[in-house]
């Protein structure tokens, strides 16, 4: 049953859809957590060693961290690789142009599987500049996340990177979060306005909310 409803195209939009609103949960609580460096080093660096405490003396240290990003993994892996299936789908379905040009989409629907990708490549560039340290511009000083973050916006190629990706996921979620309410039958002529209120509101305020740190840091108000 789970082979069956994967193969149909319902099944992997459903599973697109689902996966979304997982990350899209992550994002609001990771974007809260990171506006926290607005509050000093003290408290962002005591945020991010309570990230590692979640759930103890219940769960050992890490495992609750260790748990939300084996979900995330799956999340994202699931999400891209019915994205890149749906889209391969779709190009064998019309193997030729239309003779007549489809309505115009908006921005963010055409841009939809260039934002994957470029959310896709910059999720790993922010795994190896700011959890591994790997390509870190800077000492990176493990369990001091304030001092790493300020050392990656002091430099323009980490401001460019962050921000491209931000305005690339706002335009992700815009569209994004409408298309998930269509597939699991939320959405109706009636809610329509609504719903797609709701997406630019959600995509302006990550948006914003994650640009805000690098900002802070170009404009010395983080230091």
């Amino acid at each position: 049953m789970a082979r069956t409803v994967w193969d149909s195209t319902l099944g992997k939009k459903t599973v697109m859809a689902v996966s979304g609103l997982i990350m899209l949960l992550y994002l609001v609580a990771h974007m809260i957590g990171n506006l926290k460096i607005y509050f000093g080093a003290g408290e962002f660096n005591a945020y991010g060693h309570w990230l590692r405490t979640v759930g103890e003396p219940f769960m050992h240290y890490e495992w609750t961290l260790w748990l939300i990003r084996v979900v995330l993994v799956a999340a994202v892996v699931a999400h891209a690789t019915a994205a890149y299936q749906l889209s391969r789908r779709d190009i064998r379905a019309r193997p030729s142009k239309y003779v007549h040009k489809k309505p115009r989409a908006s921005y963010a629907t055409r841009t939809m599987r260039w934002g994957g990708i470029i959310l896709g490549l910059f999720i790993v560039w922010h795994i190896l500049d700011l959890t591994t340290g790997t390509a870190h511009p800077g000492g990176f000083q493990e369990g001091r996340p304030y001092q790493n973050v300020v050392d990656t916006f002091s430099t323009w190629y980490g401001n460019v990177v962050y921000i491209v990706a931000m305005l690339a996921l706002g335009l992700h979620i815009r569209h994004g979060f409408w298309s998930a309410a269509q597939t699991l039958g939320a959405g109706s002529r009636s809610r329509d306005r609504a719903l797609k209120t709701v997406a630019n509101v959600l995509a302006l305020l990550l948006t914003a909310g994650f640009i805000a740190v690098p900002v802070g840091v170009m404009t010395g108000v983080v230091s």
